[in-house]
């Protein structure tokens, strides 16, 4: 009965409310379709790389089913909790106007669906369309909990390229023997740094170079001549990886859900969350080609898996079990390879980015070496110089607090943050090549729960600043319920004076590369009240701390304000 009120309480708000939004301004939608969905987390046995084991999956899939939908259509998913494992399932990309309730990560926005309970996700995709993701949002299931957002233009609407003879969804991977969940245990208590993964999968499939896996492969039949839509997800752990197809171009038409200028490159990267949408023309001869997934690796002295998974783009015609033509894909520190790319990534068209700016913040992010305070240090002290490993914004490390965010603001309880989140570091330095790097004497991170609080309606920048602490590297960091133009990137310190921006026709994204030891400028409208995550979306660096949360206060009206939470939201 809960439910039935709820839903018929945004029924009534699409009809009666004025919604705005950053990318356009519009009636709030009228008309879209509701699709419902039932996720049950339930674990399965799989036996890959010669072992089995069990993994956690949505529906006993892996990787879990498509949540299909069109734009303005609202999506009701019924996720109940089989597993003996905390669950939460984040709708990584959908921009949750008025369902801040509905994002998803454990302890920001929902306490976890624990064992045996039920929680309904309810949001409209509000002007959005493209290749989305879902995912777990609480440890690292999303190693194996986690599947295709497909959302279609509204029934007549074209999209603006010729139309595919098929599309096909890949979704890039990272496989590990042990589990998951205990491995994290593990890493975090050792104070050291995570093992590499066992493999890395396309659609679950780690292919041919890998043990036992030859007959463990991801394949596309394709007929000559014919155009493919490639819908291409990174859902990989701790690792961004390239993507290339031996003897073809990919021709990006989309970032993160969002059309792009047609851009033709011979290889992609993603970073985990990112998505990228590619056409790919079967103009060669007949034969079988393999479309590979290798690392990028861009940290100093850090182990990681270096054998590519293959997966098969096979002619119709071609002879069976052929050798397969290699995918050239870059070296692993081929930093030039992701810039090329993130160069080519424009908005379709002219866009209307905010030019004045209300808050203006500067974010530097990186890794840490904590002092060993433990009993233990051989066990508890594996970092760097016998230290513990972390990771933060403004050099401090980000605590989940043991009730969400979200719960703690619109109840007005006290003591579980503090809005005093630094807009600046704290200190300014060479942040690139004169950070401090004697750890751990001088490379601690202070621990809070610190967030930022901004106003309905700020026009907001944030410049991302890349630290040497540790080791420069490239990050991607995502921002939950906005997306937001990337407006510009360069190498080395950040210069107001000197940084080259966009303001014409940035690409709009919901994760940006953060190039390594280098920076990165975003705008967006805080107009979607609510409590937002902003993560680095490596796993690694995520439990290590590397993040913060925006609060978006309430605007004027039942359209600008957040709503009640759902009677059956998960309680701590």
């Amino acid at each position: 009965m809960a439910n039935l009120i709820t839903s018929f309480r945004y029924i009534c708000l699409g009809l009666l409310l004025y919604a705005h939004s950053m990318y356009v301004m519009a009636q709030w939608p009228r008309g879209g379709s509701t699709r419902f969905y039932d996720f049950k987390v339930q674990t399965m046995s799989v036996t890959k790389l010669c072992n089995t084991k069990e993994i956690v999956t949505i529906n006993k899939m892996f990787p879990g089913p498509v949540v299909y939908a069109e734009e303005d259509d609202r999506v009701i998913i019924k996720v109940t909790n089989e597993t003996p494992h905390n669950a939460t399932i984040h709708w990584h990309g959908v921009r949750q106007m008025l369902s801040c309730w509905s994002d998803g990560p454990s302890y920001i926005t929902q306490c976890p669906i624990q064992a045996g309970q039920t929680f309904t996700y309810e949001f409209t995709l509000v002007h959005q369309k493209g290749t989305l993701l879902w995912h777990a949002h609480v440890s690292w299931l999303r190693a194996t909990v986690h599947g295709a957002i497909v959302i279609y233009p509204k029934a007549g609407v074209p999209y603006p390229f010729k139309y595919p003879y098929e599309e096909h969804t890949i979704i890039l991977g990272e496989y590990w023997m042990r589990d998951v969940v205990q491995l994290e245990q593990a890493v975090v208590a050792s104070g050291g740094g995570p093992p590499p993964a066992d493999a890395f999968t396309i659609n679950g499939h780690p292919g041919p170079n890998y043990n036992c896996s030859n007959n463990d492969v991801y394949k596309i039949d394709v007929v000559p001549g014919k155009t493919y839509l490639l819908r291409i997800i990174s859902a990989a752990l701790n690792m961004e990886n390239f993507f290339a197809i031996a003897n073809h171009k990919l021709t990006i038409v989309e970032a993160d859900g969002e059309y792009t200028k047609p851009f033709t490159t011979d290889r992609v990267m993603l970073g985990p969350g990112q998505t990228l949408n590619v056409l790919v023309t079967a103009d060669q001869k007949i034969g079988r080609y393999s479309m590979g997934m290798g690392p990028y690796m861009s940290a100093r002295n850090i182990p990681f898996q270096n054998i590519t998974s293959v997966a098969y783009f096979q002619y119709l015609g071609a002879i069976p079990n052929s050798v397969a033509l290699p995918a050239p894909l870059p070296s692993f520190n081929d930093n030039l390879a992701v810039k090329t790319v993130m160069d080519g990534l424009k908005s379709l068209n002219p866009i209307n980015v905010p030019k004045e700016i209300d808050t203006n913040l500067f974010i530097t992010i990186g890794l840490n070496v904590q002092k060993c305070r433990s009993k233990n240090p051989q066990q508890n002290c594996q970092g760097t110089n016998g230290g513990v490993m972390a990771a933060s914004m403004n050099n401090i490390s980000f605590i989940r607090p043991n009730i969400s965010v979200l719960q703690a603001y619109y109840k007005k309880i006290n003591g579980y943050y503090t809005d005093d989140f630094p807009g600046v570091p704290l200190q300014f330095y060479d942040f690139v090549n004169g950070a401090p790097n004697t750890p751990p004497n001088n490379t601690q991170s202070l621990n809070g729960t610190r967030i930022k609080v901004l106003e309905y309606g700020a026009r907001v920048q944030v410049i991302l600043q890349d630290t040497g602490t540790v080791s420069t590297e490239n990050h991607p960091i995502h921002l939950h319920g906005y997306s937001f133009y990337v407006v510009g990137y360069g190498t080395g310190n950040y210069n107001p004076q000197t940084a080259n921006f966009n303001l014409v026709d940035p690409p709009y994204m919901n994760v940006i590369g953060v190039p390594v030891g280098g920076w990165a400028a975003i705008r967006f409208t805080a107009d979607n009240p609510g409590v937002w995550f902003m993560h680095c979306h490596l796993e690694i660096h995520l439990s290590w701390g590397l993040s913060t949360v925006f609060i978006v206060k309430n605007g004027q009206g039942a359209l600008e304000t957040l709503p009640h939470p759902p009677a059956d939201l998960p309680r701590c």
